[in-house]
């Protein structure tokens, strides 16, 4: 939405390193696809964070933009 490709990478990054001292929740920004975007360890964490909350995703690891409210 913000029109950078890479928008959602960034922004998880930002709130990420200032997760621990403000506690904002880095883990709920996903790409416009549907899926986490992080590599490697850091993305693992955000998918355990979100299944933690109830977040469901299909076997193609995505989860559903339409039922999370989210129009695209």
């Amino acid at each position: 939405m913000a029109g950078n490709p890479r928008g959602a990478r960034l922004v998880v990054r930002v709130l990420w390193a200032m997760s621990e001292k403000h506690r904002l929740p880095w883990h709920r920004v996903i790409s416009s696809k549907g899926i986490v975007s992080l590599p490697g360890e850091g993305g693992a964490l955000q998918r355990r964070l979100l299944e933690q909350e109830g977040v469901e995703f299909d076997p193609d690891g995505r989860l559903s933009l339409v039922r999370f409210r989210w129009l695209g």
